[in-house]
């Protein structure tokens, strides 16, 4: 039997409605707040922070764990509470039925970004991600901090790690996508950013696969390549503002230090080198993408537009375009003046 925490809505609904279509289950319950209503569902109220969840998981042999946030905008506390104790609950309330399997969803974050990263990265990369409690990226080193521990106990768990998640409205816009609120589009001068985008279309048929058991292990996810972040601005009509990496991570840490934008400044990490999946795991087992990285961008910018979207939360990178923009036009406007 399949259980699938967060079923009612967003990624775990997708999924959920996915596996109902099967015939080839034991059973499929679907765990979250409040019901859900799908065919073939058996729907248990629970919160995955509770520490008596195993009592709503009975009977399940595999626990594919979606009741997490990628919202980056919410507040930290709760965000990593959900994300990160709700997982550690997960596992121990699964490990405690006696279920075979956990899959866990985190991002292509925990891979961290350095200049000498090979493109494309593959899945067994070492893991450079830093632990930082400020971030999104932070929250999923710890949970796979917590789900290499509870394979080493032996709870089987299978990690998928997708790349900037479009689909399923802004709360799974990644710091990249989070750019497109500024004006212009942050570039560290030396380095041309790419883009890897993971529409939730395909990372729900990787979830699939792994909650069957065709898949194993710890395993990316993303569109075939990369957007040179030159395409990337003549798709979205943005020009750039290219900085000194040095410039551009100060700026964003006195912002971040005065309170201007509650952003960490490791959002600008992306801006330092390539991180880019090859997704060799689940391509070995026969699942491609359906998604091209320029598809699922434009499709992201045609939902934005559809629904007004323009984000409201100050970014590390929006407010340290912001700032420096304004510095450079009061600059001009000084040389004007005594051009006179």
């Amino acid at each position: 039997m399949v259980a699938v925490t967060g079923a009612a809505g967003g990624l775990g609904r997708a999924l959920v409605e996915r596996l109902a279509g099967r015939d080839d289950l034991a059973g499929l319950v679907g765990l979250d707040l409040a019901p859900g209503r799908i065919d073939g569902v058996v729907w248990r109220i629970a919160d995955v922070r509770d520490p008596q969840l195993a009592a709503r998981l009975v009977g399940a042999t595999t626990v594919v764990h979606l009741a997490t946030s990628y919202d980056a905008t919410m507040p930290r506390e709760p965000r990593r509470a959900l994300n990160v104790r709700g997982t550690a609950q997960v596992l121990e309330s699964a490990r405690e039925v006696g279920a075979r399997r956990v899959v866990l969803c985190t991002s292509a974050d925990v891979y961290g970004v350095r200049a000498d990263n090979p493109v494309p990265l593959r899945d067994k990369a070492i893991l450079a991600g830093r632990a930082d409690e400020d971030t999104l990226a932070g929250d999923h080193v710890e949970v796979e901090r917590l789900a290499s521990h509870a394979g080493r106990t032996g709870l089987a768990v299978t990690v998928l790690r997708p790349a900037t998640l479009v689909g399923l409205g802004a709360s799974y816009d990644g710091q990249v996508l989070r750019q497109l609120s500024a004006p212009r589009l942050l570039a560290v001068r030396g380095v041309e950013p790419l883009w890897q985008l993971c529409h939730v279309d395909d990372l729900v048929r990787a979830l699939e696969l792994a909650a069957v058991g065709e898949v194993t292990g710890r395993l990316g996810v993303g569109c075939d390549g990369a957007l040179p972040q030159v395409v990337v601005e003549e798709i979205t009509g943005r020009r750039r503002l290219e900085l000194p990496a040095s410039v551009a991570l100060s700026t964003a840490e006195r912002l971040h230090r005065v309170g201007l934008t509650t952003s960490s400044p490791r959002e600008l990490d992306h801006l330092l080198g390539p991180l880019v999946l090859g997704c060799d795991g689940l391509r070995d087992a026969g699942w491609q993408p359906t998604w091209t990285n320029e598809d699922a961008l434009l499709a992201h910018l045609s939902a934005r537009a559809a629904d007004g979207s323009r984000g409201t939360a100050v970014t590390a990178a929006g407010a340290t375009v912001a700032l420096l923009g304004t510095a450079a036009l009061v600059r001009q406007a000084r040389r004007r003046r005594r051009g006179r």
